[in-house]
């Protein structure tokens, strides 16, 4: 049967222009209505933090592209490593094959984390990552028990579940959606479908107040109820992302890793979000001092130009698999490995080491707890203010309206990208004073003004 040509009448066949008529018509943008769209605001060109629209207006990003563009837009030399790499292989299949950009940079990243994180697998996404790390862990149990059961003459004992902790967010492919808190997530309406895995208590005790040690009584009890049955927990560290930005204690990592070495259930960070200094240090589990069995890094691993990830592990993980029935470790993206986007990993990985980033991001931090805690802890909108390296987070009493808040913000000339009830900044450490200003000076001003009502939902 003939196929029916789809017809576009009525759109622009020109590209001279956005056709923001075809666009909301059949582009689905993400957590977005097909029937009821958002507003989308076409972006031409962008050069160091300023994102430049089809009609000429310049908008300041406060989001660094969903946190992944650390040294700014078209910086001359992640587009020189990319130009340089594409007249060589642009892609090559990892299976049997290696290549120089995949080699170095597997090697700064082991030379940029804990020394016992030394075996590396590079994947598309952060959502794949965890959704790598996950099977990781799971592969490990499964040799590691069948190993025993057979020198022991037993029948195996297969451990099923994972411990999160509410608020989690880990990324939206099914592995991951199922460690994301089942309540406080957009995933609950995938509930039926995921499994049925374990979640902590809320995390109460803040960064920077003074810790008590029964805040940890909830993972004590899980474990001791839970610990024969769980191959792995995973956190968020310090910082939780998508499931409300919220700042936890250090304290609670340093119980998972106790808790977790007494039961041997692997630790795994997603760092996807916190990595390559965001929080202040290069690792957020390094406020303290804990390493993981299995790290996750993604988001700004390639400086915000290409999509990429990487799952770190350490010797024993990889050589446990390995040596169980499968031989090997199952996973393997057709991607994997991509030397444009390892190309400019090394790229911006190398910023990082020859620059300033911890210098920027302590002055980012400084200026973010001066010009937002100050000015908000009173106002009448707000829930909670806090800051934590170049991460400045409003949490309102009710969620915005996206459409209008969004709007305000563009017609001042600022890139800020709400959601629910959270606003937040999290720039480019590029950023400079005076543009970090008109970032927070948007959030304020909109906060104080006598129709803020408006802009939230009723």
């Amino acid at each position: 049967m003939k196929q029916e040509k789809k017809s576009l009448q009525g759109h622009d066949t020109c590209f001279d222009s956005i056709d923001l008529t075809f666009d909301t018509q059949h582009i689905w943008h993400p957590y977005t209505s097909m029937s009821e769209p958002l507003p989308c605001y076409p972006v031409t060109s962008a050069e160091g933090v300023k994102l430049r629209l089809e009609d000429g207006r310049e908008l300041i990003d406060g989001m660094s592209s969903w946190w992944a563009v650390l040294h700014g837009y078209n910086h001359p030399v992640m587009n020189e490593a990319i130009k340089a790499q594409l007249e060589k292989v642009s892609h090559v299949m990892f299976g049997g094959i290696t290549h120089q950009p995949a080699v170095d940079l597997v090697k700064k990243l082991i030379e940029l984390t804990p020394s016992a994180l030394e075996c590396v697998f590079l994947a598309d996404s952060g959502s794949v990552a965890v959704e790598v790390a996950l099977k990781m862990a799971f592969q490990y149990w499964q040799a590691k028990e069948s190993l025993a059961a057979k020198r022991e003459g037993r029948a195996e004992k297969p451990r099923h579940r994972v411990l999160s902790l509410s608020h989690a967010y880990h990324g939206d492919t099914f592995g991951a959606m199922s460690v994301c808190d089942p309540q406080n997530s957009m995933h609950s309406i995938y509930g039926d479908y995921l499994p049925n895995h374990l979640f902590a208590d809320t995390f109460t005790i803040g960064f920077d107040e003074p810790w008590d040690d029964s805040a940890a009584d909830n993972l004590r009890e899980l474990f001791a109820k839970h610990h024969h049955e769980l191959f792995a927990v995973i956190a968020e560290p310090i910082v939780q992302g998508a499931g409300g930005m919220r700042f936890y204690h250090p304290n609670y990592l340093k119980v998972l890793r106790e808790l977790c070495d007494k039961s041997g259930v692997l630790l795994i960070f997603d760092e996807i979000a916190t990595g390559f200094g965001r929080t202040g240090r290069f690792l957020a589990g390094e406020h303290a001092g804990v390493v993981p069995d299995i790290l996750c890094l993604g988001k700004a691993l390639t400086g915000g130009y290409l999509t990429l990830s990487a799952v770190l592990t350490t010797r024993h993980v990889a050589e446990t698999i390995s040596q169980g029935e499968a031989k090997c470790f199952m996973h393997g993206p057709t991607f994997m490995g991509n030397p444009l986007a390892c190309a400019a990993a090394n790229a911006s990985l190398s910023l990082l080491e020859g620059g300033h980033w911890q210098e920027n991001v302590s002055r980012i931090e400084k200026q973010l707890k001066e010009e937002l805690l100050n000015p908000l802890r009173e106002n009448p909108h707000i829930e909670d203010v806090r800051v934590l390296g170049a991460i400045g987070v409003v949490e309102l009493k009710r969620p915005v309206n996206q459409a209008r808040i969004q709007k305000y913000f563009v017609d001042r000339g600022v890139w800020i990208r709400p959601f629910n009830r959270l606003v937040y900044i999290m720039p480019p450490f590029i950023t400079n004073k005076e543009e970090l200003r008109e970032l927070t000076s948007a959030l304020v001003d909109l906060l104080n003004r006598e129709d803020f009502s408006e802009f939230v939902e009723q």
